[in-house]
């Protein structure tokens, strides 16, 4: 008898499709991409703040080359639709991140949208950013199987006379 599990195949597609086509996505994350170098914190969707993490990450790479770099003025030209922000690029986030290697910015989980598609939501931001860190969700371990036999296994050791095995 032959098991067979199933395989994510792409069969040639390196990217979501996000949008309406190629251009519409292209806008979208040039628009995702502009927002959180405005704001350093934005809410997404999962799937757009995922794909256009790259993408950030990849900017912030290119504007550490400084603003003499003429690929790094194209890119940030390129990405960036509002043409202030080419300036706080590269003054105030390329010297912030000039000592790191990489991993520039933190994807959190928040919890579903409330509208009728219930998408899956995350709040993506930079590292560094002046706003109070997010409170990561802990899963509440005391409720697994294993915790919960090793309590009833304490409670029995605490009402167990001294001589008597457990």
């Amino acid at each position: 008898m032959r098991l067979s599990v199933p395989a994510a195949i792409s069969h040639g597609r390196v990217h979501r499709r996000l949008g309406l086509g190629p251009r519409s996505r292209l806008d979208l994350l040039r628009n995702l991409v502009t927002a959180l170098v405005r704001h350093e914190r934005i809410e997404a969707p999962w799937a757009r703040a995922d794909e256009m993490r790259g993408y950030a990450e990849k900017l912030i790479e290119y504007a550490k080359l400084g603003d003499t770099n003429e690929r790094a003025m194209r890119m940030a030209d390129f990405w960036l639709t509002e043409k202030d922000l080419i300036h706080k690029l590269f003054k105030v986030l390329a010297p912030r991140f000039q000592a790191h290697p990489g991993n520039y910015t933190r994807l959190l989980q928040i919890p579903n949208r409330d509208s009728l598609d219930r998408a899956k939501m995350a709040v993506i931001e930079l590292k560094g950013n002046p706003f109070p860190p997010l409170i990561r969700p802990h899963r509440d371990s005391e409720k697994t199987l294993l915790n919960q036999l090793l309590k009833g296994y304490r409670e029995d050791l605490q009402w167990a006379p001294e001589g008597t095995p457990v």
